[in-house]
């Protein structure tokens, strides 16, 4: 198959939406009401338009990033750089976008996201094919180019906003009922061992299930509330400690039995080969969002691919259009357990997002199968949406 690659950006719109969730979300940093985030728009050859997300959090208690931030980088720095501009592939955008900007990763897999979708759209193809073709010239594993028109998915259960338990069994207990394949609740000191026991007596012991500490933890403050984790055979424990830290979860690996997943730590390509060194973690959570882009997320994926690491997809979560993106590379083999990846109503009610994500009751979610990330409800689109910037082409 032979595709296109290069693109000319002729024009960008930022869209801030803002989806009020059907419950609030709580993590350990901070709890949401609703899914504010920006939405780009980028305007290409022949009219195509196409589309990313940037989504982080409002306040920074998941990131450094919020979405003041990064609507300021766009606007900025981000969007000048690219508008007019012919890109002889994702690689050449994606030096551009970084070139003298170090972090930002939110705000520029908002770009990058969408120019994805515009190679796409240009060649009619799905987003899915664009990755595995993407991923072919990275020598990824043959094994780790396969893929199911489906990806299996699994709940991220929050901390009920009344801290209270018995909400949290009923929580757990609906959506397992509802289809999804595997649980992961969030945790954090003093919502912590009683929690995983209330979530683990609703299931059964070899259901697949999973805590996420959010990095709320300390090694060596909380060192005999992380051993006693041991006890609920939880798949792995997702970034207990700091967000910025490897060496303290070298040294925590070494203390417990149960396996460690990185998020938050893994920012990059380059971090993941330096987990790979330190023999830390041999699973990792692929956030799209948190590390920049498409591109990054593949380079990531190919390098676990070489070196026999269990991957799994995660969310923020995004707008269906944003989800796309992680549905599409998370049908890959590689990606060993069930994704964060849910369906809209779970977290907006039925008929709110802007691409509706469907869960069948056997917990699968079907990837979209283009061209791009699929068709956008424009009715939804514009009743929580309003355009806050556009830049065009002197010659568009």
């Amino acid at each position: 198959m032979r595709i296109d690659e290069s693109f000319t950006v002729k024009g960008v719109k930022i869209v801030e939406i803002n989806i009020p969730y059907a419950i609030p979300f709580q993590i350990s940093g901070g709890i949401s009401y609703s899914r504010k985030s920006l939405i780009v728009e980028v305007i290409g050859e022949e009219g195509i338009t196409a589309y990313g997300e940037s989504a982080p959090f409002e306040a920074p208690f998941y990131s450094s990033e919020t979405i003041s931030s990064a609507k300021a980088m766009l606007i900025e720095w981000l969007l000048p750089r690219v508008v007019g501009r012919k890109f002889g592939s994702i690689e050449e955008l994606n030096r551009v976008l970084s070139d003298g900007i170090r972090g930002n990763n939110f705000a520029r897999a908002g770009i990058e996201t969408a120019c994805w979708d515009l190679v796409a759209k240009k060649n009619g193809i799905s987003l899915k094919e664009l990755i595995i073709y993407k991923l072919k010239q990275m020598d990824t594993s043959e094994e780790y180019l396969k893929s199911k028109d489906y990806i299996l998915s699994g709940v991220s259960v929050g901390i009920p906003e009344d801290n209270n338990y018995d909400t949290l069994a009923q929580w757990v207990e609906n959506y397992v009922k509802e289809g999804y394949r595997r649980v992961k609740i969030k945790i954090k000191p003093g919502w912590d061992l009683k929690a995983i026991e209330t979530a683990r007596s609703v299931l059964d012991q070899d259901f697949p299930f999973w805590v996420d500490a959010n990095a709320s933890f300390d090694l060596h403050k909380h060192l005999n509330v992380l051993k006693q984790m041991d006890s609920f055979n939880c798949l792995f424990l997702e970034q207990p400690l700091h967000h910025d830290d490897l060496l303290d979860h070298y040294m925590l690996s070494k203390e417990i039995k149960t396996p460690l997943c990185f998020d938050e730590s893994l920012k990059s390509d380059r971090i993941a080969n330096q987990v790979v060194s330190l023999g830390v973690s041999k699973i990792w959570n692929i956030k799209i969002q948190r590390v920049g882009g498409l591109l990054e997320a593949l380079k990531i994926y190919s390098l676990a691919s070489k070196n026999d690491v269990a991957v799994w997809g995660g969310t923020m979560p995004e707008s269906g259009i944003g989800a796309v993106s992680i549905l599409s590379l998370a049908s890959l083999s590689g990606f060993k357990y069930p994704a964060d990846v849910e369906a809209s109503s779970r977290w907006y009610g039925p008929g709110h997002d802007l691409i509706e994500i469907n869960m069948d009751s056997q917990g699968r979610i079907y990837v979209p199968d283009g061209p791009g990330i699929g068709e956008i409800n424009m009715d939804n689109y514009h009743k929580f949406g309003k355009t806050i910037y556009e830049i065009w082409s002197e010659t568009a």
